[in-house]
């Protein structure tokens, strides 16, 4: 005899986590394609001889996207959604602590980042076991 987890909203847990796993999907998609234009951003936005800003640029934008596309196709939910959000705020500080002496690429920074941010905090408030938590502790 099977042992089959309880309904939730009249439908089977394991329905519920896959509608949730697509749902945070496009979230990764979008990061994938803010990961991308971060790579190239630098030739594309006229930033490139800015050296500080095009290295970060560079190195976070492929490792963005690398990440997002492998998380999209393994569909792993909460851990890496935690990256993202960090990366979005180091891409948010990054301007400041590194010194960007180009406007372009300090605004491109901060934009992305907070997309990337909001994308993250988006598909993380999606997770039923944080959601838990958070009503936990408040």
């Amino acid at each position: 005899m099977k042992d089959y987890a309880r309904p939730q909203n009249g439908r089977p847990v394991g329905v519920v986590q896959q509608d949730m796993a697509a749902t945070q999907k496009w979230q990764d998609w979008a990061s994938f394609a803010l990961g991308l234009w971060l790579a190239v951003s630098p030739w594309m936005a006229g930033y490139a001889e800015h050296d500080a800003a095009t290295a970060n640029a560079v190195i976070v934008g492929l490792a963005l996207a690398l990440g997002s596309h492998f998380e999209c196709v393994a569909c792993d939910e909460a851990p890496a959604e935690w990256i993202n959000l960090a990366v979005g705020l180091w891409l948010v500080c990054a301007p400041f602590t590194l010194g960007f002496a180009s406007r372009v690429a300090m605004a491109n920074s901060i934009v992305v980042g907070i997309s990337v941010a909001a994308l993250a905090a988006s598909a993380l408030s999606l997770d039923k076991q944080i959601g838990k938590l958070w009503h936990r502790a408040h």
